[in-house]
């Protein structure tokens, strides 16, 4: 009995008799005598055949399998890369894998996985663009370096190109960088410093510094970076670093106080952090202190100290002229008379030292001062002796500022009284008394005007009496006088004139 099976051109058979493996059927008609005959067909589109016991075959028929298969066999580290036709897999650990011969070309390449992870350069460029299970593909811009790590461990650097790693067992990590940015901040640096020192020397610039150091990072001439003591950092090769000792010398040059603090703004981001600052405006005086004990007087512009490992306090004292206003002070005189006075006071600082090493609040103890100034001087005259001196508070006032002020780097350069106001029936009274007073003066002044002109007239008779003409001349004197009040007169005689004049009167 014929069993008769086809085989199409695109298939092939493995043909099977009680189980057994007995050929590969190629292409065609086959008829085959008795019985338990079994074909199992594969589809050669899909390149992979997939055998029963193909491990079995595979050392019981080696001759067969090898003519019609390639397989692809893996050890425990092993990994391999097989190419189907313009497609590619990949074949893990352990494993054995077979693919049809003649329909699609194959290709197979074993790696050992113990000997390296790293796909050869020449398969990585063929498959940048792939995707496939258990390799990890990764490109680096020629702006860029890489760093690989296996299972968090630093392995080396990576230059701009295509690499491919098999990640089989592995977990493969890959850090990317601008090298165009000069601070890379690198994860794990000081295992780097200590562990691979090559990789350090011929990428990086590395920054140690000791506990009274600080670090200047410049990137073409702008710093980018302030480093305090202590630290530990790498940066690409490139940048230039300068290390200053700031155990004496902690104050900053003129020209790096102005780059640091006056220069661009992330530049003084960056360093105000570690700086105490202070400018000091012309006709000022600044005063530095560190750790509580005053250091040095600082002179007008800008100053900047670094702040590690000591305290710094700074202060600006104002050398011009100030003027001071003691307003309001209500005072008794001696003889009890309540007085509202307004001072004003214009002193400087001569000595700033001594003015903050004595004096908490310099205003407000000079202040206090020339209010128990003003009350001593008020409080021990009469309203009277205050009214007959003006200047007398003020001299009084004056001579004690400048007791109290000496010795504590003070200059009191005027004091001045601005305004005496009395209380309201007190300025009656005197209004009162200066009006007695000015009608005084007025009635004897009016009397010696009326005793001058009675002897003027009395004179004035005396001529007359013994002159007839200048008496005829005062007629006429009194005549025009009157004629100025009179619109029209009738004259008839000098007589008549003199009549009429004497009836006009009556």
């Amino acid at each position: 009995m014929f069993k008769s099976l086809r085989i199409k051109q695109h298939e092939r058979g493995l043909l099977y008799r009680w189980g057994d493996f007995r050929a590969v059927l190629m292409p065609g008609l086959h008829r085959l005598l008795g019985q338990g005959w079994s074909v199992q067909k594969y589809d050669l589109s899909e390149p992979e055949a997939t055998i029963p016991n193909l491990e079995f075959l595979l050392k019981a028929r080696p001759d067969v399998l090898a003519e019609h298969f390639t397989v692809v066999k893996t050890g425990p580290a092993q990994a391999a890369l097989v190419r189907l036709g313009q497609g590619w897999i990949t074949v893990g650990p352990n494993q054995l894998r077979a693919f049809w011969k003649g329909f699609v070309e194959v290709e197979a390449q074993v790696f050992d996985l113990e000997t390296g992870f790293e796909l050869p350069a020449e398969y990585a460029k063929l498959l940048k663009d792939k995707s496939l299970a258990g390799l990890q593909m990764v490109q680096v811009a020629e702006s860029q370096i890489g760093l690989l790590y296996d299972r968090g461990n630093f392995v080396r650097p990576l230059e701009p190109g295509t690499y491919g790693f098999w990640t089989f067992e592995r977990k493969i990590t890959v850090h990317t960088y601008d090298r165009t940015q000069p601070v890379p901040n690198l994860p794990l640096e000081d295992v780097l410093l200590e562990r691979h020192p090559g990789f350090v020397a011929q990428y990086c610039e590395s920054v140690q510094l000791g506990a009274a150091q600080v670090a200047l990072v410049r990137h073409k001439g702008k710093v980018i970076a302030v480093l305090p003591p202590a630290s530990r950092k790498l940066f690409w090769k490139g940048v230039e670093v300068e290390v200053l000792d700031t155990l004496e010398r902690f104050k900053l040059s003129p020209a790096l106080a102005a780059e640091l603090v006056s220069g661009l703004p992330e530049v003084a981001h960056l360093s105000l952090k570690h700086l105490h600052v202070r400018e000091v405006p012309a006709q000022h005086v600044g005063l530095l202190y560190v750790d509580g004990a005053f250091r040095e007087t600082l002179g007008p512009g800008l100053h900047a100290w670094w702040v590690f490992g000591r305290a710094l306090k700074s202060e600006v004292l104002d050398t011009r002229l100030q003027t001071l206003e003691v307003s309001g002070q209500e005072i008794l005189t001696k003889d009890k008379v309540p007085l509202r006075l307004n001072l004003t006071a214009g002193y400087k600082v001569a000595d700033a030292v001594a003015a903050k090493a004595k004096l908490a609040d310099v205003e407000g103890y000079v202040y206090k001062e020339l209010q128990f100034g003003l009350r001593a001087a008020v409080g021990t005259r009469t309203l009277d002796e205050l009214l007959e001196d003006k200047g007398l508070i003020d001299r009084e006032v004056a001579a004690y500022i400048a007791r109290k002020t000496e010795g504590y780097g003070l200059e009191v350069e005027s004091v001045g009284v601005k305004d005496v106001i009395l209380p309201g029936e007190i300025r009656a009274i005197l209004s009162r008394v200066v009006e007695a007073e000015k009608a005084a003066q007025a009635n004897v002044i009016r009397r010696r005007e009326e005793t001058a002109a009675t002897r003027s007239m009395l004179n004035t008779a005396k001529v007359m009496e013994d002159n007839p003409i200048a008496l005829r001349l005062k007629e006429l004197e009194v005549l025009e006088r009157i004629s100025e009040k009179i619109e029209r007169i009738s004259v008839g005689s000098l007589d008549s004139v003199l009549s009429e004049l004497v009836s006009i009167k009556k």
